[in-house]
């Protein structure tokens, strides 16, 4: 055939001239004139030389995407290169109609072509030789030419963007600051070495982590044989040209480092053992201990896709083919794709330079977020402003004023507020209460129930000032006035303090006031000190003795001081200074109430967990540490997903009772709870529970196991006591039609209860479709599932207004963020069960496992490609062990929240969030970003415990 027509490009002169690159399927011919040269090729790479062969991957229609067809009409993309004197260049790049290709990641891998060198001699044999060259990576945007043209510039796009991100060494943390950086570490690396880094630590001279140094190693082995070095050490220059190749943002020399890393005895293919080797070496760098195990049965796997004629070996265009193949994703549509452009555009940061207005739109934002909280905190203060002012001029009327002047007004307008402090601080921990009051009143529209512990102590902090005021003005300002005072004026204090005038400090101090006070601000510092979250969580580094004094064991008992401190409390108030009738006497009549409440509540968890025993149904102790325990439901036990119950077991402790989420779902004929080892108590717990079990037999799941219902082991679980439920955040998602769900490790937890919820309203809905179409009524067996008085539609636009069974959550995205592989043995069978029962797609699952370097780092390249093709074929994915594909590194939040506002405008969100601290301040900041600048809003809701 012969060559392209001469159609598009403008001449240059003096040697410069323009090189198009036009993709269709014709042959290679070079035609070199003085000024324009046109180069047309077929497409030939390695994306091309499989059709024919069926992938267990991506199926038969992989089969149909790697056939060119012969159309005429096929559309190509031109690609226009300046060659100059001394560099060619990328000029543009255009689509089949002459227009500018306007694509950011095209645009790079543009840039990312141009090469610099010296012509030499000849322009034209240069030009036909740099063509050559930059030939490998043009043929990857032939895919354009694969589907109609939407279609074809979506999947270039897709494929360009992998050749971008893919086989990285270096990420943006791991040595990314660039060769200057790599240089001061060397220097400093070779201090003692007489100029020489050894290969042990090349890892951490380019700016690997330590996990990444058996990888390192292998690196250094492929760049060494590359260049035929048989040192273990190498010299600055060698090292900058080590540098140079792993950090060349070229596709190709990436991925013949990375070819070059497998390929060990550099005969140009890989075997199955190579393979073998350089899979346990990633599942090494990214902590995949199962992989690791696993690495013979994934080697064959690899082997059996790549080479289907069973030649023992593959080679590097078997492995590029598969590292740039696209997984099929649903084209966004122009509509949505300008929508998503509007919304980033909506989302960036405003810079107000006028003061007022910027100050008056983040105090409007703030009460829209926070109005809940602030006419709580506001009532608060106003109430303890008013009883300190109202005692302050109280007692600045009365004759003890003239002898102690306005400390003793301080003193008793503190007393004030500390009684009332004392009395409120009891309210937010009766948890029986405000479990009542949030599920049978409408309160919880005014107030935050959720930030019960929160306002607790925000009400301590009030209570410590409140006792440093009233301690320090009686103890450096009345005591000392009162021993000075002059006879006349103690003359007024005779009827409180004794016909004879003190002589001595101590005989205040040792009074019942004094001493009971006192001790009360003892036991208080001590039980506050102790409440922190550094000593109460063990943060600190301390000494063994003082270990032992922290923790949560030191937190729970130190806080049962307040039995002791209420007691002296009520003495201390009937002993009150400057007062003698009992009316006034007021301390008695603020504690009562609240008293008798939390009272009232601690003997209701003892009667009702008494009578409400639970019988142990199996136990098992899975990877994470993590405890699970399935127990008998005890009759009347309701609760909602989301809720959390109390556990005490005494063959750990009589005493201590702890808070942990249901796991099981309302409509499940049992109770179970996940319990991480995290402190003292729930370590004494899983050993006494690991002494009953032994290892699972085949096909079940845990480390350690005991079932009772199966008869294993016939084991005899130690005796355990629930009590609850009690109301947590999560129990509100019945009020979002759209939910999403973050958790993160064991704070999974109460997400998986309300997954499990929403499986079951699913199968419960179906159930009674299926009745009607028959013409009988089916039985509600979930009583305690969360319905609402109105129909809702499926994300698919079912109706849901089945009768008897309405649900109103149309969409769930749940998000579980975890360090370990392990962990996702905890919620298997869950993970399982959505995966084969969501047939409309309204649960939608993403595991992150952050251990796993992010997607493109070719340290997790192996394991992507091992990940895609077991999907593909088994169904099961290789890090989660479920059928729910898992993630690498830690969710773009902001990418998550900017995609549901996508998928549903104008449409209110509950965001539920369980697990450490970190995230939240992002989680709740582009929550109230969203909520502020587009139309969809975003509720969010923390865990608290």
């Amino acid at each position: 055939m012969g060559t392209e027509g001469g159609g598009g490009g403008g001449g240059g002169g003096g040697g410069d001239g323009y090189f198009k690159r036009h993709f269709h399927h014709h042959s290679d011919t070079d035609v070199i004139s003085s000024e324009k040269v046109t180069f047309s090729g077929p497409l030939s790479g390695p994306l091309n030389q499989r059709a024919g062969r069926k992938s267990a991957r991506f199926g038969s229609s992989a089969d149909a995407s790697s056939k060119i067809s012969n159309s005429p009409d096929d559309d190509y993309v031109e690609v226009t290169i300046d060659v100059r004197d001394d560099s060619l260049a990328v000029h543009s790049v255009k689509t089949a109609g002459g227009g500018e290709l306007e694509d950011q990641e095209l645009t790079l891998l543009a840039r990312g072509l141009e090469k610099r060198s010296s012509f030499g001699s000849s322009v034209a044999r240069s030009a036909s030789t740099k063509i050559r060259q930059v030939s490998q990576e043009l043929k990857r945007l032939a895919s354009l030419t694969k589907r109609s043209h939407a279609g074809k510039l979506d999947k270039s796009k897709s494929a360009a963007a992998l050749a971008l991100k893919g086989l990285k060494f270096i990420s943006k943390t791991d040595g990314g600051a660039g060769w200057t950086a790599v240089e001061k570490r060397f220097d400093q690396l070779t201090s003692t070495t007489t100029g020489l880094l050894p290969r042990a630590l090349f890892g951490q001279c380019i700016g690997m982590n330590k996990e990444s140094k058996e990888f390192a190693g292998e690196l250094f082995d492929a760049l060494t044989r590359r260049r035929n070095l048989t040192a273990e050490l190498i010299n600055k220059a060698e090292l900058k040209e080590f540098w140079e190749q792993i950090s060349d943002q070229s596709f190709d020399s990436r991925l013949r480092t990375f070819f070059d890393m497998v390929d060990k005895d550099a005969d140009g293919r890989i075997t199955e053992d190579e393979v073998r080797e350089i899979i346990s070496l990633s599942a090494s760098a990214n902590k995949l201990s199962n992989i690791q195990k696993q690495a013979d049965e994934y080697a064959a796997l690899i082997m059996e896709e790549l080479d289907p004629d069973n030649v023992g070996y593959i080679m590097i265009e078997n492995l590029e083919m598969l590292l740039l193949q696209v997984p099929n994703q649903p084209v966004r549509g122009g509509e949505s794709k300008l929508l998503s452009q509007m919304l980033s555009q909506k989302l960036k940061p405003t810079h107000d330079h006028n003061i007022v207005q910027r100050s008056f739109r983040d105090f409007k934002y703030f009460l829209v977020d926070n109005w809940q909280r602030a006419w709580v905190l506001a009532l608060w203060i106003g109430v303890m402003a008013g009883l300190f002012a109202y005692k302050y001029v109280q007692y600045k009327n009365r004759a003890a004023y003239e002898v102690i002047g306005f400390c003793v007004c301080l003193a008793k307008g503190a007393a004030e507020t500390l009684k009332l402090n004392m009395a409120l601080i009891l309210l937010p921990v009766c948890r029986n209460t405000i479990t009542w009051l949030r599920n049978k009143t409408k309160l919880g529209m005014a107030v935050p129930f959720d930030d019960n512990l929160n306002f607790h102590k925000v009400i301590a902090v009030g209570i410590a000032v409140g006792v440093g005021i009233h301690a320090i003005s009686h103890l450096a300002c009345d005591f000392p006035r009162l021993l000075h005072a002059s006879e006349e004026k103690y003359e007024l204090m005779k009827p409180f303090f004794g016909e004879e005038q003190p002589t001595s400090y101590w005989h205040y101090v040792k009074e019942i006031e004094g001493v009971t006070g006192i001790i009360m601000v003892v036991l208080m510092t001590i039980a506050f000190t102790l409440a922190t979250p550094w000593l109460r969580r063990g943060r600190l580094n301390l000494p063994k003795f003082l270990k032992k004094c922290t923790g949560f064991n030191a937190f729970w008992y130190s806080h049962h001081l307040f039995v002791i401190v209420y007691t002296l409390l009520i003495i201390h108030g009937i002993r009150l200074y400057l007062t003698h009738e009992w009316y006034k006497k007021t301390t008695w009549m603020y504690l009562a109430v609240p008293v008798t409440l939390y009272a009232g509540e601690r003997l209701l968890r003892v009667f009702r967990s008494s009578i409400k025993p639970v019988k142990l149904l199996k136990v098992a102790v899975y990877p994470g540490n993590v405890l699970a325990i399935h127990m008998s439901k005890p009759q009347g036990f309701r609760y909602k997903s989301g809720q959390y119950m109390f556990v005490n077991c005494a063959a750990v402790s009589p005493f201590e009772w702890h808070p942990f989420s249901i796991t099981s779902a309302p409509g499940d004929d049992y109770l179970s709870v996940h319990i991480r080892t995290l402190g003292d108590w729930t370590r004494q717990l899983k050993t006494v529970f690991s002494e009953v079990c032994q290892p699972p037999p085949t096909g079940k799941s845990g480390l350690l196991r005991a079932d009772h219902i199966q008869g294993e082991n016939n084991p005899n679980f130690p005796r355990v006591l629930i009590d609850g439920p009690y109301g947590a955040p999560a129990q509100d998602y019945k009020k979002y039609d759209v939910v999403l769900l973050v958790g993160l490790g064991i704070g999974a937890t109460p997400m998986i209860s309300i997954v499990k919820d929403i499986v079951n309203n699913m199968k419960e809905m179906e159930k009674d479709e299926n009745a009607l179409e028959d013409g009988t009524t089916s039985d509600i067996a979930n009583n305690n599932s969360p319905t609402t008085g109105s129909s809702s539609n499926t994300s698919k636009g079912k109706s849901g207004s089945v009768s008897g069974n309405h649900f109103k959550t149309r969409k769930a995205y749940f998000y579980w963020v975890t360090r370990e592989q392990g962990s996702f043995d905890w919620f298997k069978g869950v993970m399982n069960e959505v995966a084969e029962t969501d047939k409309s797609g309204v649960i939608e699952m993403h595991n992150y496992c952050t251990s796993v370097y992010e997607e493109g780092d070719a340290r997790s390249a192996l394991i992507t490609m091992l990940q895609s093709i077991n999907h593909a074929k088994n169904g099961v994915d290789v890090v989660s062990g479920t059928r729910v594909k898992s993630h690498f590194a830690k969710p773009n939040w902001r990418n998550v929240y900017k995609r549901i506002a996508l998928n549903h405008t104008n449409s209110r969100i509950g965001v539920f969030y369980c697990g450490a601290p970190p995230p939240v301040k992002e989680l709740r900041q582009l929550a109230a970003d969203f909520s502020h600048k587009t139309s969809t809003k975003f509720d969010f809701h923390k865990e608290n415990f």
